[in-house]
């Protein structure tokens, strides 16, 4: 017997800036950049990037590239888009 697989899109999933918040927390939490950026592209699909783009005021290339795989994003960017999101981006200390 053969199981059948079905596509999953953790997008789907992110419905609020609640559920943005934990998924962005937990790949932060990796220390992992790609993963990190990767993340944020779930997010920003979630989100829609016409959304973001309108939000931010940031170009939507900009956004593609900032996180890309080998994205880099500023700061700056981040910022803009967690407030796009309605998420914070705060500190804790660090749990060795």
């Amino acid at each position: 017997m053969t199981e059948q697989l079905f596509a999953y899109d953790p997008a789907q999933a992110l419905d609020g800036p609640e559920a943005m918040a934990v998924f962005i927390a937990d790949a932060l939490d990796t220390g992992d950049t790609a993963y990190m950026a990767k993340a944020m592209r779930v997010v920003a699909r979630a989100k829609g990037m016409n959304e973001l783009v309108k939000e931010t005021g940031l170009a939507r290339e900009l956004l593609y590239e900032s996180f890309s795989d080998q994205g880099n994003p500023t700061l700056k960017t981040m910022l803009a888009v967690m407030r796009a999101l309605d998420v914070e981006l705060t500190a804790r200390p660090y749990e060795r």
